[in-house]
């Protein structure tokens, strides 16, 4: 696909314009594919119907990512729901909402232009082509803008984007409910997986298969996997049920590389794959995951799924003290692996601190940068199998009033769900040597000081998850590249905290960093980047900033007089 966006931008793909005969031009484009297989046979109390689907719209800000708008829902139906979970966006659910169903009024609004189909069935397959040159039509968006009350023309201006998440409407223990991809996997959660055992291709296939993303965006990862086998509920949440579009060129894409994961030196990770199980995995006969990595043998142990289900399996482990590149050989001896081989690069990111800064500076042909967009990431979740006897007693005669009870129960089986959820802060001031500061306010040249906490928030054992380990800040007068300084963790936990490293230039030994002393009056905005909070469902980080004002210069508190004669 790629390859023919690049020959002619004219087609509707991942990063292609979307043309439009009987719906006009926007000039939108769209981050969605989709997937989906045959249905399953439903019975009287649990049933959908081919075309019971619909579309969940957020208009999300382009730069931040979060919404700026209440969430609206489409159907061609007219669909009589008992049971929803109100209008709550994958976004949210992602910044740690909970899911809560409600039994009130469900509403939706139907265009006068149908959608095409949305959800695949056994009979009829959804056309990617034709959501992608459906939703980045004039018409659609122009809907967009009516339900929102944000104007047409303002809409397409390139701040903002269009969040889509595919719906369908089918019944569930005789009660008709409307969910989205992600909420489905959040209530099969909740109900014990009462959702998988009932509406398995719907719920686990077919919906969250509907739309992925092709490339990440919005801090939502790309999904790679398969798209016609079901899927589990911590793959959905992560990954599936969405599609994005934009109203600007295509962001650049970053170089594919030849490695899965990026670690730090000297960090605590988590490397995860997921185990599936075409047949049960039980605790007679557990299943055993295995990590070979630099010559030592880590397992995740007692591992059970039911059939035709998976489960994160992962290891925490410590990276080296060196850079370098390491792969990962991963095996099991029941079930099958998403991975057997995981190629993990180790970085360092110290030794890049700024040069000395020199009273004779000059801004030279420097600009303003904007804030660079950073991985970002704040909420996390995964779940953990369990089993339990269910005892069963038969008795099998053996003549007149002999025989003997033999047990052919069988093993329920459960799921103890966990999240993590992040938060964190940065606080830029002026170092306590500056004479002359008031407040945020202070003159170009002197230094600024950093104090960056990030907490994790979970009820999870600590080998499921760590604390907060990095924090990096990059600076304007080097465009927010070039030059950056990592920063000190002074104390961990669930709470960590760090500050500047001690400055080599400083003449007091102070945790600063010196601005720039031709830096203009107005903000000067420090960004940085916390990270390596990692999960088995990933690494939560975030992206900060924050400011002093910026008045005058250092030479301003020079005084010079003459001499006494």
């Amino acid at each position: 696909m790629k390859r023919i966006f690049v020959i002619l931008l004219t087609f509707v793909l991942l990063l292609g314009i979307c043309p439009m005969s009987a719906l006009a031009e926007t000039g939108g484009s769209g981050n969605v594919d989709g997937g989906g297989g045959d249905m399953g046979q439903g019975t009287s109390q649990n049933s959908w119907n081919p075309g019971m689907d619909g579309v969940r719209i957020t208009v999300v800000d382009a730069e931040s990512g979060q919404p700026v708008s209440s969430s609206f829902d489409l159907t061609n139906k007219t669909p009589s729901i008992k049971i929803h979970f109100g209008k709550v966006s994958k976004i949210q659910y992602a910044n740690g909402a909970s899911i809560s169903p409600t039994t009130g009024n469900y509403d939706y609004y139907t265009p006068a232009t149908p959608m095409p189909r949305i959800v695949s069935s056994g009979s009829q397959n959804a056309s990617i082509e034709a959501i992608k040159k459906y939703f980045c039509s004039e018409y659609a968006v122009k809907l967009v803008a009516q339900q929102t009350g944000i104007a047409y023309e303002e809409l397409i201006g390139g701040q903002y984007k269009l969040f889509l998440e595919p719906i369908a409407y089918f019944k569930h223990n005789g009660i008709m409910m409307a969910m989205t991809a992600h909420e489905a996997a959040l209530y099969d959660n909740q109900a014990g997986g009462s959702l998988r055992k009932t509406m398995t291709s719907l719920t686990h296939k077919n919906l969250p298969l509907a739309m992925f993303l092709e490339y990440a965006d919005m801090g939502f990862p790309a999904y790679t996997g398969a798209t016609n086998k079901t899927c589990s509920n911590d793959t959905i949440i992560t990954y599936l049920g969405m599609g994005i579009v934009w109203f600007t060129d295509p962001p650049e894409q970053p170089e594919p590389t030849d490695y899965d994961y990026e670690y730090r030196v000297d960090t605590d990770v988590i490397t995860p794959v997921t185990l599936y199980a075409g047949s049960e995995i039980n605790p007679d006969s557990p299943a055993t995951v295995s990590f070979s990595i630099n010559g030592s043998t880590y397992r995740m142990n007692n591992i059970v799924i039911p059939s035709g289900d998976s489960q994160i399996a992962w290891v925490k482990w410590h990276t080296p003290s060196e850079p370098q590149d390491i792969t990962i050989y991963v095996s099991t001896n029941k079930g099958s692996l998403s991975q057997s081989t995981i190629h993990a690069k180790v970085v360092d990111l110290s030794g890049n601190d700024p040069p000395d800064p020199k009273a004779t500076d000059t801004m030279g042909s420097w600009s303003a940068s904007s804030i660079p967009s950073r991985e970002t990431k704040t909420y996390a979740a995964w779940s953990v199998w369990w089993a339990k006897w269910h005892p069963y007693w038969v008795w099998h005669s053996t003549g007149k009033n002999t025989g003997y009870w033999v047990d052919d129960g069988w093993y329920d089986y459960f799921r103890d769900n966990y999240s993590a959820s992040m938060t964190a802060t940065t606080r830029i001031e002026p170092d306590e040597k500056v004479p002359t500061a008031s407040g945020d306010l202070m003159k170009s040249g002197y230094g600024v000081t950093n104090t960056v906490t990030a907490t994790v928030s979970t009820s999870a054992l600590l080998s499921h998850y760590t604390y907060g380990q990095t924090a990096v800040s990059y600076f304007p007068e080097f465009g927010y590249g070039t030059y950056w300084r990592l920063l000190e963790r002074l104390t961990s936990g669930t709470t960590a905290r760090f500050q500047f490293a001690k400055n080599i230039y400083s003449t007091y030994n102070q945790r600063v960093h010196f601005s720039p002393v031709w830096f203009p009056d107005g903000s000067y905005t420090v960004n940085t980047h916390v990270m390596d909070i990692w999960t088995p469902a990933g690494m939560l980080a975030m992206n900060l900033t924050d400011d002093v004002t910026i008045s005058g210069s250092l030479y301003d508190d020079w005084h010079i007089a003459p001499g006494n004669p």
